[in-house]
């Protein structure tokens, strides 16, 4: 275990577990890290969402797509 980890016990419903397991394609550690990372990046999310609209790019879609090749 990391330094920066922390080992805890948890009580969840199989159900929901089962449910998030399948989805998440894991196991149970890994099931409850990816959970645990899309809910703090909630905020980050509410965030971008709310600049929608408000940010200028000078830089034209198709002038973009040229500069990748």
């Amino acid at each position: 275990m990391k330094a920066s980890e922390q080992k805890i016990t948890v009580h969840v419903d199989r159900d929901l577990l089962a449910s998030a397991r399948n989805v998440a394609k894991g196991g149970i550690t890994d099931t409850i890290r990816k959970g645990l990372q899309l809910l703090a990046a909630k905020e980050a999310y509410a965030e971008l969402r709310k600049m929608r609209g408000k940010v200028k790019f000078s830089i034209d879609l198709k002038e973009l797509r040229e500069d990748k090749r």
